[in-house]
């Protein structure tokens, strides 16, 4: 299966709780870390929530 790699580019800082939860369920918790996840419809649904908050990287 494909996979993405996603990047932490913004602060969880004065973000709602929920916002926290999406980070923290992709594996992210620290600015300009990079993780890799399978290219899943629920991952896409996570990051959707949190344009701000992260990057895709190619």
């Amino acid at each position: 299966m494909a996979t993405i790699k996603i990047k932490q580019v913004g602060s969880p800082i004065r973000r709602p709780a929920s916002q926290r939860q999406i980070l923290i369920g992709l594996g992210l918790n620290k600015m300009h870390k990079i993780v890799e996840r399978q290219d899943t419809p629920e991952v896409r649904g996570a990051i959707a929530k949190i344009p701000h908050l992260v990057q895709v990287i190619d």
